[in-house]
């Protein structure tokens, strides 16, 4: 599999973060400016913010979170070039799924739906484990 296949989707949610993040100043800009929080009150935490500003702060946060594995993960499958079809899918819909709990958490916020997009990637990403496990540690 060539690195720019393996690599896709890792740029895709390189790409995401950076668009939650940009959002995230946005939101927080926008409160401030419109007197919802005030600069002391957010100085040390994050509580005070608006719910809406916090649900896209915390949908950022949370890309440092288990795509922390899938990072790691597609750096091992590169160097030790095992990296094959079924990885590059299983990383696909991994993105896919972050991608589309980040939208449910920055937008409607359905914590049940937000669970199940959460707990698909999750498993998307301990069956890609699982596998380079297997083919590294059975070859």
């Amino acid at each position: 599999m060539s690195a720019k296949a393996v690599l896709a989707p890792v740029f895709v949610q390189v790409l995401l973060t950076f668009c939650l993040l940009l959002w995230t100043g946005r939101v927080r800009f926008a409160a401030a400016r419109a007197g919802a929080v005030r600069l002391k009150d957010i100085s040390l935490g994050e509580r005070s913010w608006p719910a809406p500003v916090q649900q896209v702060s915390n949908a950022f946060a949370n890309q440092f979170e288990l795509p922390v594995l899938f990072y790691v993960l597609t750096g091992l499958a590169l160097a030790t070039r095992t990296a094959d079809h079924l990885f590059v899918g299983l990383a696909w819909l991994f993105v896919l799924t972050r991608i589309v709990h980040a939208g449910i958490y920055a937008t409607t916020n359905v914590v049940i739906r937000r669970f199940q997009a959460f707990l698909a990637g999750a498993i998307v990403l301990m069956a890609m484990w699982l596998v380079f496990a297997a083919t590294i540690l059975l070859a």
